[in-house]
């Protein structure tokens, strides 16, 4: 019964959210990942969503949230990366291009767990709480992130611009 009646629902809203999410920004990767996350999020709180006046409300409002924060994540990304170029005079501007671009390429769960676990050095539980998901979905997500974005920069490389991955 729940998941047919969660199934209807994605049915019905999944475009939806996804044009939400490509509208506030403007990226249809991420636009997909936001919509993927919103619709976890909704089954997640199948009970909450089906007793609300307006389910597909209750979907877009979590979808906004999501995409706030994305939006938020990535002025703060860009903000730190133009103020880390100009205190370190050497920098490998193409290698750096490389990884950025191939992060991009992550599903968002993965690219959360990778950036999360490598890049901010948090542990397995702490990634947990931050994107509400368990740890054994955190260990999944970012041994299959950290492969992924290890091909995607060329081979089985065991350091990604000063980040030591673990497989």
């Amino acid at each position: 019964m729940r998941d047919d009646a969660f199934r209807a629902y994605f049915e019905r809203h999944h475009a939806s959210l996804s044009r939400l999410a490509y509208l506030m920004t403007g990226e249809s990767a991420a636009a997909d990942d936001l919509a993927a996350d919103a619709l976890t999020e909704v089954w997640r709180h199948w009970e909450r969503v089906q007793a609300a006046d307006d389910p597909i409300a209750y979907g877009h409002g979590i979808l906004m949230n999501l995409a706030r924060q994305w939006v938020r994540r990535r002025a703060r990304d860009r903000l730190f990366s133009f103020g880390s170029a100009d205190r370190t005079e050497a920098r490998d501007v193409p290698a750096i291009v490389d990884v950025r671009g191939a992060l991009r390429k992550l599903p968002h769960r993965r690219r959360a767990c990778v950036v999360l676990r490598y890049a901010f050095d948090l542990s397995e539980r702490e990634v947990a709480a931050t994107l509400g998901i368990s740890v054994g979905a955190v260990k999944s997500a970012t041994s299959r992130g950290a492969k992924q974005l290890a091909d995607l920069l060329g081979g089985s490389a065991d350091r990604i611009d000063g980040w030591e991955v673990t497989r």
